[in-house]
């Protein structure tokens, strides 16, 4: 009978001392293997968690070349660099705004400066406003132009600039709510200075400014035309402001307050509704929500900052959280910040975590599966002499002299190759009972030798095959 050895008994075949690691139970193994596979999966999962924290190599476009927008940017680039080291922005260049929503619409940059109602992309979601401007119909003093249809067949001046073509597009979608044709009402356009003389000269019977209630261009305009008139210009008021905004959505109605323009006199004399459009910071929808929201709360926590930089950065604003318009809404990430503040910004970390635990957990599960079922098939393996040497002892009852032979020679083929394993590989239980199979096959096979005859050589030895007898 074979035994199994003991914790620092030789080995069934070499003699020496096992080593303890070698003895460990396959179970165990897998228990072992479990726990490595597991500590890997996590170690791979705040990897992950570490690149998808705040820091990326972003592609940000410039705005037309000499616009607010483009000092802006130049004005963020470097207070990023000292706020968020791990936030790379690249400029990218683009010639009006219409190229930077294109760029954007078209996965070129990541990061893009639009105006709400100048071909916004269709996949743009908006991470901060950075200027709210009013579309401002200045009327030089006692016009008689008393509303939108009142310049049919007049000519309207437009402040020559970098976004001079964006502005004329915004008169033609005001003429066309009011079914005005765009062919009807002349433009013409001037700078600043040389408006203010269109108008004293009766050149233009209005001029169409866009720019925030401070200093910017309306402001420049009405104090051209004060200048030039010497009285008090007005601002013609768009009842219609509202609807227009539901129609086109890239407009929005707002409340011009008594003296937004000018001081002294007042201008506009009275609270004027007009129309009003937003540039804004926009993201791609694809941008994660981390990123995003990084983004967000750098621009609004740094806006002194950027004050200091330039004054334009003194209109930037977040948001409304619960804006639903269809176009540039608000991204997801940032509304998650807005609502919830540093709060909300360090749940989008949890989230990822909370991820990447049950991507762990599933994993080792089908880890721990995958272990358990390969230590059955191993199991089966370890099994199969031991069930052959139990059929080895059903069939040598009934075998003849040279299948017993075959039956003999495959259990010491088995013999050999179990015992050329190491002991505490096998098991002890396995291996009690493959001595006991051992045995039993053993005594069938020698059973059988002594039923067929004397001619059988000795059980341990090679057996003696039958010969022909001799010829009388």
């Amino acid at each position: 009978m074979l035994r199994d050895t003991d914790a620092t008994g030789p080995g069934p075949e070499t003699g020496r001392p096992e080593s303890p690691v070698l003895r460990l139970p396959r179970r165990r193994w897998g228990r072992l293997l479990a726990i490595v596979g597991v500590l890997l999966l996590a170690a791979a999962g705040f990897a992950l968690a570490h690149v998808w924290s705040p820091h990326a190599n972003l592609r940000v476009t410039t705005g037309p070349q000499g616009g607010a927008a483009q000092r802006f940017m130049a004005a963020f680039v470097s207070v990023s660099a000292i706020q968020h080291p791990r936030v790379h922005l690249d400029l990218v260049p683009v010639p009006d705004l219409g190229a930077s929503a294109k760029a954007l619409e078209d996965d070129r940059t990541d990061l893009a400066i639009v105006r709400s109602d100048a071909a916004a992309p269709a996949n743009g979601q908006t991470i901060v406003i950075l200027r709210r401007d009013v579309v401002a119909l200045v009327l030089p003093p006692h016009s008689k132009v008393g509303s939108v249809a009142g310049l049919a067949g007049k000519t309207v001046g437009i402040v020559a600039g970098p976004v001079q073509a964006n502005n004329a597009q915004a008169l033609d979608t005001l003429l066309s709510f009011f079914d005005i044709p765009a062919k009807d009402v002349g433009r013409v356009f001037l700078p600043v200075a040389e408006l203010g003389q269109a108008v004293q000269q009766k050149k233009v019977a209005a001029v169409l400014a866009v720019g925030p209630m401070a200093p910017g261009e309306v402001v420049d305009v009405v104090a051209a035309i004060a200048r030039a008139t010497k009285g008090t210009p007005g601002i013609l008021a768009i009842d219609e402001a509202e609807t227009i905004g539901k129609r086109f959505p890239g407009f929005e109605s707002i409340d011009v307050p008594v003296g937004a323009f000018r001081a002294r006199p007042a201008t506009p004399s009275d609270t004027v509704t007009t129309l009003a459009v937003t540039y804004r910071f926009a993201a791609s929808e694809l941008m994660s929500n981390v990123v995003a929201a990084a983004i967000a709360r750098s621009i609004l926590t740094t806006k002194a900052k950027l004050m200091a930089a330039t004054p334009l950065a003194n209109q930037i604003e977040a948001p409304d959280p619960d804006d639903k318009s269809p176009l540039l809404p608000v991204h997801p990430g940032v509304a998650a910040y807005l609502s919830g503040g540093d709060q909300s910004f360090l749940d989008q970390f949890q989230k990822y975590f909370y991820v990447i635990g049950i991507g762990i957990s599933v994993a080792g599960s089908l880890f721990a599966l995958v272990s358990s079922y390969w230590n059955r098939r191993r199991s089966d393996e370890d099994w199969r002499p031991i069930k052959r040497l139990v059929e080895i002892a059903d069939e040598a009852p009934g075998a003849e002299w040279i299948a017993l032979g075959a039956l003999e020679h495959e259990t010491q083929a088995i013999a050999s190759s179990v015992l050329g394993r190491q002991a505490g590989a096998v098991g002890a239980e396995r291996l009690s009972a493959f001595s006991t199979a051992l045995a039993h096959a053993r005594h069938a096979l020698d059973a059988r030798k002594s039923a067929l005859g004397p001619r059988l050589g000795p059980s341990t030895g090679p057996m003696a095959m039958p010969t022909r007898a001799a010829a009388p």
